[in-house]
């Protein structure tokens, strides 16, 4: 009790200085929340179940639940020993690796379709030879897949990083003295100490790639995903006929965190 109590005069004495802090950051809250509200606030005038219910609406859901979690499986595989290597190891060439993890965050996310058009095009020797052998790498899924792991895979590395930077690297070393070896101590002690930041990784990576657009547009504008569909609904109707399907995006993507944080707690990048 007096813990708690020494806790709450500790706060109420920080108060004063906490107030302007509390009345900036409450500015960007409401700028936060004002454009939820307004679009929420339009869902009474459209018919969300007739407008989500159309057969292009159900292809460009279909098409988003499958890609996503394929490019979130992708990034997640390849992204997290990348994350561990760079976390652990010092080697020539690091920043240079560094900053291609970077990349696809900075660069604008139709810039990055059209490098990847000139990388696996239908008119490139990769683009081409998977077109003959009947695996097209643009206006495919797999087109969809690619622009969606180049611009979400960075999350994962960069958080998982960050969540293998903060294990103690002592528990490692205690881990192979007792004669387990690196891959041991790596699924055994390391994973799982950095357990939450990787899922904060996964939940945005699959956020950023079901809400791909720019990429995707570029590389695969069809099959249509539910971003690129709301596009040409935008086009056609204006935001009322973009309704259902945004929200309909809107909650997959609150679906998928709060079974996350449901599950397995997401630290810093989205606790905090």
């Amino acid at each position: 009790m007096s813990l708690d109590r020494s806790t709450r005069l500790r706060t109420s004495s920080r108060a004063p200085e906490l107030l302007l802090p509390a009345l900036l950051g409450g500015l960007i809250l409401v700028y936060f929340a004002l454009p939820f509200v307004a679009f929420l606030s339009r869902t009474g005038t459209a018919n969300v179940v007739a407008g989500l219910s159309t057969p292009a609406a159900q292809g460009a859901i279909r098409n988003s639940l499958l890609t996503a979690p394929i490019s979130t499986a992708i990034a997640t595989v390849l992204g997290v020993p990348l994350a561990y290597v760079l976390a652990r190891t010092s080697f020539p060439g690091k920043r240079l690796v560094e900053a291609l993890v970077i990349l696809p965050l900075i660069i604008p996310p139709v810039v990055g379709g059209a490098m990847l058009i000139t990388a696996v095009g239908r008119f490139t020797p990769i683009g081409s030879a998977a077109t003959a052998a009947g695996v097209p790498l643009t206006d495919s899924l797999i087109g969809v897949i690619l622009a969606q792991t180049f611009v979400a895979a960075p999350f994962v590395v960069i958080t998982a990083r960050a969540g293998f930077g903060a294990v103690d690297e002592r528990l490692e070393q205690a881990s192979r003295s007792l004669g387990y070896g690196p891959l041991a101590t790596f699924w055994n002690v390391s994973l799982p100490l950095a357990r939450g930041a990787i899922l904060a990784g996964i939940v945005l990576t699959f956020a950023r790639a079901i809400g791909e657009f720019g990429a995707t547009m570029m590389v695969a504008y069809n099959p249509r995903t539910m971003p690129t569909r709301i596009w040409v609904d935008f086009i056609a109707g204006g935001i009322d006929a973009i309704v259902p399907l945004a929200l309909a995006l809107l909650v997959i993507t609150l679906v998928v965190l709060s079974a996350v944080q449901r599950f397995g707690r997401v630290p810093t990048v989205i606790d905090e």
